[in-house]
Order: C-alpha cells, then sequence, then structure tokens
C-alpha cells in the first residue's frame, strides 16, 4: 500500500495548460516529422543520375538582363563556353543605360552562338521581367528553353548537358538547382539556409508529382508548353512570377523532372543588405498569393506548424513540470530531421552549414516572421 502512495505521489500531474501546450507540442512535431520523413527523405535518398552526352537536342539560352553589363562581362562567357554543340544564347536587354548594349555589341563579334534581343524604353513597352522573357522566348530558335540570370554562373562546362531535353517525351518542364556564394555574414547564412529549405521543397514535391514552383535561376521548359499555355497572360499584372507562377500553372505528376547533379547547379550572387533581401522576399510574396489552393494550404501547413513548434515549444521551457518533457522532443526533432538535412545539405552544396544546421534553422524561423511583418510595409516592387 505504501508502495502504491509512492507510486502515484511520484507521477506528474500537468495542469490543463501543460497538457494543451505538450499536446500542441506533440503535434506539431509529428506534422514536421511529415514532411521531413515522408517528403524531404525522398530527395535526400534519389538516386542522381550522371550527366549524359546522349540525347544532345538543340538548346536555347535565354538570360535577361538590366543594368548587368559587370556580371554579364564576367559570366556570360561561361555561358557562352558551354560543352554543348547545339545551343544558342538570347540575351534580353531590357532598357539598360550601364553600358550593357556596348558590351554586347563586342560579344556579337566574338561569339557566333550569342544573339541579342533589345527591349527599348518607351511607353508601348510593358515593363517588367516577364515582357523581356516574352521577348526572349518569341527570338528563341529552339524548342527546349533553359533559363538562367546574368548574375549566375554555371558549376561546370556540363551544366547544359545536364539540363536538356528528356529522354522521356512526356517531359516539359525540368527544375534545377541555384545555390548562392558564401559570403561572411549572419545575413548571408540566413538567405542560404532559407534557400535551401525552399529548393529541399520544391524539389521534393516534384520528386512526389506534385511540383508547385521553380527558381528562374535554373530551369528549363518547350517553348510550345509556353505558348500552349499563353504564357504570362494569367499573372502579367504582378511583377514577379516568371518562373514559380509558370511552373505552378503547368506542372504536372507526369512532365516533370528534377536535376540536382552538382554539375548542373547554377551559382548565384546573393543579396548583400537586409533591405534587398526584403524586397525580393516581398516579390515572391506577391507571387504565392496566386498559388493553386492545394499548394498554399500545403505550404502555409509547412509555415504555421515550424512557427508554432518553437513557439509552443518554448512555452513548453518555461514549467517545470513539462520542461524535461520539452527537452526530449527538441532533441528528437534535431536528430531525426538533422539526419535528413545534414544530408541534403552535403547534396546541395552547403555542406558547411550542418555544423551551424540547429541554430541557424531558430534564427531563420524569427527572421520569416519578422520579414513576414516588414514585408507588409514594403510597397514597392519591382525587377530592377
Amino acid at each position: 500500500m505504501r508502495n502504491l502512495l509512492s507510486f502515484r505521489n511520484s507521477i506528474v500531474e500537468f495542469t490543463i495548460l501543460e497538457t494543451c501546450l505538450l499536446g500542441t507540442f506533440i503535434f506539431c512535431l509529428l506534422v514536421q516529422l511529415y514532411f521531413s520523413l515522408f517528403v524531404h527523405l525522398k530527395l535526400a535518398s534519389v538516386k542522381v543520375d550522371t550527366v549524359t552526352e546522349s540525347g544532345l537536342h538543340p538548346i536555347s539560352v535565354i538570360i535577361c538582363a538590366r543594368n548587368e553589363v559587370k556580371n554579364l562581362t564576367e559570366y556570360l562567357p561561361l555561358i557562352l563556353s558551354q560543352d554543348y554543340p547545339n545551343f544558342e544564347v538570347v540575351v534580353v536587354n531590357d532598357r539598360s543605360w550601364d553600358g550593357t548594349s556596348d558590351l554586347l555589341a563586342e560579344f556579337l563579334k566574338k561569339y557566333d552562338r550569342l544573339k541579342v534581343v533589345t527591349v527599348a524604353d518607351g511607353d508601348k513597352f510593358i515593363a517588367g521581367k516577364k515582357f523581356a522573357v516574352t521577348m526572349g522566348i518569341k527570338a528563341a530558335a529552339y524548342e527546349w528553353l533553359v533559363f538562367t540570370d546574368a548574375d549566375c554562373f554555371p558549376s561546370s562546362s556540363n551544366w547544359l548537358r545536364g539540363m536538356q531535353q528528356s529522354s522521356n517525351s512526356n517531359t516539359e518542364i525540368i527544375l534545377g538547382y541555384s545555390p548562392y556564394l558564401k559570403k561572411r555574414s549572419l545575413l548571408n547564412c540566413i538567405i542560404r539556409l532559407e534557400t535551401f529549405f525552399t529548393a529541399v521543397n520544391y524539389l521534393s514535391f516534384a520528386l512526389k508529382g506534385m511540383a508547385y514552383m521553380g527558381v528562374g535561376r535554373n530551369m528549363a521548359y518547350k517553348k510550345s508548353l509556353f505558348f500552349k499555355s499563353k504564357g504570362f497572360a494569367a499573372h502579367m499584372h504582378i511583377p514577379s512570377g516568371d518562373d514559380d507562377l509558370f511552373v505552378n500553372a503547368n506542372a504536372n505528376s507526369g512532365n516533370t523532372e528534377i536535376r540536382i547533379h552538382k554539375d548542373t547547379h547554377m551559382w548565384s550572387e546573393p543579396k548583400a543588405s537586409f533591405i534587398a533581401y526584403l524586397r525580393q522576399k516581398k516579390r515572391h510574396y506577391g507571387a504565392g498569393k496566386l498559388y493553386q489552393a492545394k499548394h498554399r494550404i500545403i505550404l502555409s501547413i509547412q509555415y504555421i506548424f515550424q512557427l508554432l513548434f518553437y513557439g509552443v515549444g518554448f512555452a513548453v521551457l518555461c514549467f517545470n513540470d513539462t520542461l524535461y518533457f520539452g527537452l526530449v522532443i527538441f532533441a528528437l526533432s534535431m536528430l531525426v530531421r538533422g539526419l535528413v538535412y545534414i544530408r541534403l545539405l552535403n547534396r546541395l552544396n552547403y555542406g558547411e552549414l550542418k555544423w551551424w544546421f540547429p541554430v541557424l534553422e531558430l534564427v531563420l524561423a524569427i527572421f520569416l516572421v519578422i520579414n513576414s511583418l516588414v514585408s507588409i510595409f514594403v510597397k514597392k516592387v519591382a525587377w530592377k
């Protein structure tokens, strides 16, 4: 009898508030682990095919540039010298005034593969990247279109071999991967980690047959698909979405593939200031509102439960009775998810971030909340 009373007294009795917090915390963990183990693990375990020399269909590379003379000088030759037998590079000079026109004129004398399309500054032209992209697509000579930006450079001379048309005749869209260069700053770490999670998400869902976005720094699709779907007509009224909204509207389980071989990565310069990064995120938020309803629901669930996991988790740690339970749940989350994401960080060229992963993920969650609030007041959004 005395032992029974002692056992009863040793049982922790939670208050209603503690029970609700702990139950919510556990549920957030389960949602979090679902996406890690049943969605993202697919990308971590998928076999990465080697870059093949078969096929080699003609390709039109499309680059839109506005005041990009510095980047074009450094990076355009790397695109024009790709190890690929039959391709052209279409550069759309969108109303530049920094010497881009003169530079492209010089490049035309050196590179036979280069084609320049000029968008003049005038009221009859529609400002914005989508119009420039449309002009580039119309000027393209080939069916298979590969897209990148002027501030990007390929990880190897085999980039186009990896992004070429699939042997599967049903494939109309190929989603690539574009990491950011490493810089010595906290902002750079946040940008690269946010880019990593975004890439893991859209590439993983594409593998599951639910592609919802791509990045214009590294993607490809058929010219016929663009005109069949009337291009950007459905979202021409917003400045962003030439990449993700097009994929969101046209990708399906049978027509989309991904490319993550290291030779196919397209590196890019990250934003150097918080203001520039906030403006970039503001453009992305504007496009996200036009995603298909099922995609908005899935992404909202991920975002909300990620924030709840940390918010409720820290509340759980504030009570003595739930403190140790909270620590165990945090440890379980980091252990299971760490095994998935550390492998993906290595696979996606961000291996050095794995040592700071737990801390940076928390910093990123806080930053995304602040970014969401601040972006409400950032009204002006433009391509360049």
